[in-house]
C-alpha cells in the first residue's frame, strides 16, 4: 500500500513540470549515489525555443534490464519558448550491481516527426548486507550421533561477495569460501560428531561465523545448541563413594651386573567423606621397594592428610618446607597442622628426614598474615637438632642446636608488579649467621621479566650457607613481532640437599638477544651470551667457560613442528688446560598422526668442553606414544647416550611402556627400560614392572533412595501399543498387552525417555514431545501418554495460467538477470513444540512428514522473492487429524500497481520573460 502510494505522488508530479530557462536547483537530482532495492526519478531539462506548442511522444530506455522505468512511453506538451523538466521514474533492483549506468529519453515531435535524445548517467551506489540465518537444528541427539545444523546464508547487498565460512566447534559440509552474488543465497550445512562416552545429558553448541574475504571486521556469528543424550550415562548411585587405587607390582632390577626383583603393593585413595564434600581426605601406603631406589620405582612411603574448611592436617612422609632460606625441601617422616582464621594462619610441622644425615628432627611454627587478597607477611620459627654422632652440617659441624627465626612476606604493588622477600637469623652454640632474598616480578603490555637475589653468611644454619645466587630473565617487545630477550642465572653452591638426588652441576649463565616472529607459526631467536659449568662430583668429567653465539628456528608447517638450533662457540677447558671451539647443532621433529605422536630429534657436536679436543658426539633418538584406544596406549622411547652436564639424573637408554585397561576399575602396566642411574658414565641397569591396579569405588555414604517410573501408552488408533522399548538412560522396559510399563530402582536425577521406534509401526507418532524429559526425585513417579498415526502436509508452489503466459514472469525476469538459478520462499510449519522450515523453489512440490495431530500454522517468508511479486496468503492455520494429508496450494502473483494521473498538469516555475529589443 505504501509503494502504490509513493508511486502515485510521483506519477501525479510528471506529466509537466514547468520551470524558466534556470530551473531551480533544487529539482536536480542527486545521480551519483543511487541505492538499489529503491525507487527515483532522474530529470531530464526540455526546452521549446520555437513560438508553437509542442508535444512530444516519449520513450524511456536504460542500459540494464534491472533498472527499469515505472513507465516506459508517454507523452509531453511544452509551452512556447518555455522551458520544463521531465522526471522519468525508475525501479532500481536489490541486486543491481555497484556501477555507472546510462539513463536515455528519446523524443519525437509529433508534428513535424524530428526526434532528438538525451542520455543522463547514473552510479548505482555498494551495499554490502550479509544475513546468516538458523534454517533448521535438532532439538535432542544421541551421543555418539551426529548432530546437523542448516543455515541460511543471503547476500542481501549488490556487491559480490567472496566469503569465508568457518566454525570452532563443527565441520563445515562445504568448501570453506564461496563467492555469493547480489541477491544470492546458499543453504549452509554444519555438523559434529558427538562422544558417546559422555557420562551425562548435556548441551551442547555449534556455531558458524561467515566474513567477507575482503570486510574480515565484519563477521556474522549464528550459534545453535542440542542436547545430547547420553548412551552411556556415568553409575550414578544412592552411595557417596570413596575412589581408591589399590595396586601390586612385581620389580626386577639387574644392577651392575647384580640381579634383585620383588613384589611391591600400594594403595592410594583421595576424596570426600560426605556428599557435601566438606571433609577431604588422602592417603597412601607403599611398600618397602625391593631393589635399587632409582627415578623409576617408588620408595617406601606412608601418608595420611585431613582438610576441612579451614583446617589441614598431615600425618607421615612428606616433603617439609619452612622457607626457601631456612628449610626449602627436607624429605621426611613427621606431621604438620595448619589453620587460617580469617586473615591470620597458624601451622607448624615435626619432620624426621629420611635422605639427610645431619639433621636428626625438626620443628618449624609460622603464622602468616593476609594484607590483602595477593598480599601477606609471615613470621615462623625453625629448631633443628644435631645427631649424636659427628657428621657435617655443609662446610661446619652441627654439634649443637640451630634456632632460626625468619620473616618473609608478598606483596602485590600493582596489577603488574609482585614483590617478595625474606630474611633468616641462625644461632648455634658457637656461631650465628644471616641470610636475605629479593624477588621481583613484573608484567607489562610490552616489557615482563624476573629477578631474584639470594646471599647467605658462612656461619648461616638453613637451607643455604656461605654462598650468593643472582637469577634474572627480562623480554622486551619493541614491535609486533620482534622482542629483546635477556636471561642471568648463578647456582648457589652450598645447598643441604637429601642425598636421595644429586645435585645439578654448578652453572653461570648469561645470555642476550632477540627474537623475530616472522610468521604466526615461525619464530627465529638469535642469542650471544657466555656459560660456565663445573662438575660437583669427584673426579670431575668437565670444568669450562664458554662464549657462544646460538641460533634457533622454531617452524609449524602442517602437521609438523619442526626445531633447528646450530651453537658455535670458543671454550677454555679449566680441567684439560687446553682453549678449542665448541659448535653443536641440533634438530627435532614433532607430528601426531593417526592417534600417534611422534618426536624425532638428534644432535652432532665437536667440542672442547671434556678430556679431548675437537672431540665429536653424536646423539639422537625418538619417543613415539599410540593411543589406540581409550583403554590401550603404548609408548617407546629410545635414546643413545646423553651429554655428560646430565650425570645427576636417571636417564633413559630405552623404554618401552603399556598400558591396558582390562575391563573396568581394573588395569594392567608394563614396562621395561634400560638406564643409567644417577652419577654413572657407561654402566647400564635393566628395569622392568609388571603392575596390576584395582580402582574400587567404596560406598562410604547413603545419599538417596532408589524411585521408580511407570505409566501406560494409550492406543488412538494405531495396530499395537504392546511390546514397545522404552529407554531411560541406562534402563529398559518393554510394555505388556495394555500398553503398561515400569522402571524399577531407578537413581533419582533428570533424564529423558525415548522410543525404540524399530519396535513401533514406522507412523506411529506420540501425542507428546519425544524424548521426554523428566526428573525423578519422588519415589513413585507416573508418565503417561498416546501413541496416534503421524499427520503430513504438503503442497505445490505455483503461478496462475495467466501469469505464465505472461512475458513478464519469473522465469523472463530470470533471463534478464542473467541467473539460472530457481526464485525461493521459506515455509516454516509451527506447532506448539515442534518448528520445522524448508527453502521451497518456485514452480515445485514440498511436504513436512510426520507431523503431531494438532493444531498447526504454516507460514510463508519471502526469502528475496523479487519485490515485483507477492504470495497471495502467507499464513493457514488448521487442525491435522490422525493419518490426514493435507494439501496446500501456494499462489505467487504479480504486484498490481495503480498509477493515477492528476487531470491538469502541475506547473511548478514561471515563464520565461521576453526582453524588448
Amino acid at each position: 500500500m505504501i509503494r502504490t502510494w509513493t508511486l502515485f505522488i510521483i506519477i501525479s508530479l510528471f506529466p509537466l513540470l514547468a520551470f524558466s530557462q534556470q530551473p531551480s536547483n533544487r529539482l536536480v537530482s542527486k545521480k551519483d549515489s543511487l541505492m538499489p532495492g529503491t525507487s527515483t526519478s532522474i530529470p531530464f531539462t526540455l526546452e521549446n525555443s520555437s513560438a508553437e506548442n509542442k508535444i512530444y511522444d516519449i520513450s524511456v530506455a536504460t542500459s540494464s534490464p534491472l533498472i527499469s522505468p515505472i513507465l516506459a512511453k508517454g507523452e509531453f506538451q511544452i509551452a512556447p519558448h518555455e522551458t520544463s523538466v521531465y522526471l522519468v521514474p525508475l525501479r532500481i533492483a536489490a541486486e543491481t550491481t555497484q556501477g555507472d549506468y546510462f539513463v536515455t529519453l528519446n523524443s519525437t515531435d509529433r508534428s513535424s516527426g524530428v526526434s532528438f535524445t538525451k542520455v543522463s548517467p547514473i552510479t548505482i551506489s555498494g551495499n554490502r548486507k550479509l544475513s546468516l540465518t538458523v534454517l533448521d537444528t535438532q532439538e535432542f541427539t544421541r551421543a555418539g550421533e551426529s548432530f546437523r545444523a542448516s543455515f541460511l546464508l543471503k547476500n542481501n547487498g549488490n556487491v559480490t561477495e567472496s566469503l569465508i565460512l568457518e566454525s570452532k566447534n563443527a565441520i563445515v559440509d562445504h568448501d570453506a569460501s564461496i563467492i555469493l552474488g547480489p541477491n544470492e543465497s546458499k543453504i549452509i550445512e554444519i555438523h559434529k560428531r558427538t562422544n558417546p562416552e559422555i557420562g551425562q545429558n548435556e548441551f551442547q553448541n555449534l556455531n558458524l561465523s561467515v566474513y567477507s574475504r575482503d570486510n574480515p571486521k565484519e563477521n556474522q556469528s549464528v550459534y545453535v545448541s542440542t542436547q545430547v543424550i547420553s548412551v552411556k550415562p556415568a553409575n550414578m548411585d544412592i552411595y557417596h563413594r570413596f575412589p581408591v587405587a589399590a595396586s601390586l607390582s612385581f620389580i626386577g632390577m639387574k644392577n651392575m651386573g647384580v640381579y634383585h626383583d620383588g613384589f611391591q603393593g600400594e594403595i592410594y585413595g583421595k576424596g570426600t567423606l560426605d556428599k557435601e564434600n566438606k571433609n577431604q581426605i588422602e592417603f597412601r601406603a607403599v611398600t618397602h621397594n625391593p631393589v635399587e631406589l632409582n627415578t623409576f620405582t617408588q620408595y617406601e612411603e606412608y601418608f595420611v592428610n585431613y582438610r576441612r574448611d579451614n583446617l589441614f592436617v598431615h600425618l607421615g612422609d612428606k616433603t617439609y618446607s619452612s622457607s626457601y632460606l631456612t628449610e626449602f625441601a627436607r624429605y621426611g617422616r613427621g606431621a604438620e597442622v595448619r589453620y587460617d582464621f580469617n586473615k591470620v594462619s597458624l601451622g607448624g610441622f615435626y619432620n624426621h628426614p629420611r635422605f639427610f644425615r645431619d639433621i636428626k628432627d625438626e620443628f618449624n611454627f609460622y603464622s602468616a598474615f593476609k594484607i590483602r587478597k595477593e598480599s601477606e607477611i609471615s613470621v615462623g620459627y625453625l629448631y633443628k637438632m644435631p645427631r649424636k654422632e659427628e657428621v657435617n652440617f655443609g662446610n661446619i659441624k652441627l654439634n649443637s642446636e640451630a634456632h632460626l627465626p625468619y620473616a618473609k612476606g608478598k606483596f602485590k604493588i600493582s596489577k603488574n608488579m609482585n614483590l617478595s622477600g625474606e630474611f633468616a637469623y641462625s644461632t648455634m652454640e658457637k656461631s650465628e649467621g644471616t641470610a636475605y632474598m629479593a624477588q621481583a616480578d613484573v608484567s607489562f603490555e610490552k616489557l615482563t621479566g624476573n629477578l631474584l637475589y639470594m646471599k647467605a653468611s658462612p656461619q648461616f644454619a638453613g637451607y643455604f650457607n656461605n654462598t650468593s645466587t643472582f637469577n634474572g630473565n627480562i623480554q622486551y617487545r619493541i614491535f609486533r613481532k620482534i622482542s629483546l630477550l635477556a636471561n642471568y642465572m648463578q647456582d648457589a653452591k652450598n645447598f643441604q640437599r637429601d642425598t636421595l638426588f644429586l645435585a645439578a652441576p654448578y652453572r653461570k649463565y648469561f645470555q642476550y638477544g632477540i627474537q623475530y616472529q616472522y610468521l604466526p607459526s615461525g619464530s627465529v631467536i638469535l642469542n650471544n651470551g657466555y656459560q660456565k659449568y663445573q662438575d660437583r662430583l669427584e673426579p670431575k668429567q668437565f670444568d669450562y667457560y664458554e662464549r657462544f653465539f646460538r641460533i634457533s628456528i622454531s617452524q609449524h608447517i602442517g602437521i609438523f613442528q619442526i626445531n633447528l638450533e646450530g651453537q658455535f662457540g670458543k671454550t677454555d677447558n679449566y680441567l684439560s688446560g687446553f682453549n678449542g671451539n665448541s659448535s653443536f647443532y641440533s634438530a627435532n621433529l614433532a607430528f601426531e598422526k593417526f592417534r600417534t605422536s611422534f618426536n624425532l630429534f638428534g644432535s652432532y657436536a665437536i667440542t672442547s668442553r671434556y678430556q679431548l679436543q675437537n672431540q665429536k658426539q653424536l646423539y639422537y633418538g625418538a619417543r613415539i606414544l599410540s593411543r589406540f584406544s581409550d583403554k590401550t596406549s603404548l609408548s617407546v622411547f629410545y635414546q643413545n647416550n646423553y651429554i655428560p652436564e646430565e650425570y645427576f639424573k636417571d636417564r633413559n637408554l630405552f623404554e618401552l611402556l603399556f598400558h591396558q585397561q582390562l575391563f573396568p576399575g581394573n588395569e594392567l602396566d608394563l614396562s621395561g627400560r634400560y638406564s643409567l642411574q644417577r652419577g654413572q658414565i657407561g654402566d647400564k641397569d635393566f628395569i622392568f614392572s609388571v603392575r596390576y591396579t584395582w580402582r574400587p569405588n567404596v560406598p562410604i555414604q547413603k545419599v538417596a533412595e532408589y524411585t521408580s517410573l511407570s505409566g501406560n501408552i494409550s492406543n488412538l488408533g494405531i495396530k499395537r501399543t504392546a511390546g514397545v522399548r522404552l529407554m531411560l538412560g541406562s534402563y529398559l522396559s518393554v510394555t505388556d498387552k495394555d500398553g503398561n510399563y515400569i522402571f524399577k530402582n531407578v537413581i533419582p536425577g533428570n533424564y529423558f525417555l525415548e522410543i525404540d521406534r524399530s519396535t513401533t509401526e514406522i507412523n506411529d507418532i506420540p501425542t507428546t514431545a519425544f524424548p521426554a524429559a523428566l526428573s525423578l526425585s519422588n519415589k513413585e513417579n507416573t508418565f503417561n501418554f498416546g501413541l496416534t498415526t503421524a499427520a503430513k502436509v504438503q503442497g505445490h508452489i505455483q503461478f496462475p495460467e495467466a501469469e505464465e503466459k505472461s512475458p513478464t514472469d519469473i522465469e523472463s525476469l530470470q533471463e534478464k538477470k542473467g541467473k539460472k538459478k530457481k526464485e525461493s520462499i521459506v515455509v516454516e510449519a509451527v506447532s506448539n513444540d515442534q518448528t520445522y522450515r524448508k527453502i521451497c523453489f518456485i514452480g515445485e512440490d514440498f511436504d513436512f512428514t510426520y507431523l503431531r495431530p494438532g493444531d498447526w500454522t504454516v507460514k510463508l517468508y519471502r526469502n528475496g522473492l523479487d519485490k515485483r511479486y507477492k504470495i497471495s496468503t502467507d499464513k493457514f492455520q488448521f487442525t491435522l487429524h490422525p493419518a490426514e494429508t493435507k494439501e496446500l496450494n501456494i499462489h505467487i502473483v504479480k504486484q498490481q500497481i495503480e498509477i493515477k494521473y492528476q487531470q491538469e498538469s502541475l506547473k511548478v516555475g514561471y515563464n520565461e520573460i521576453k526582453n524588448k529589443k
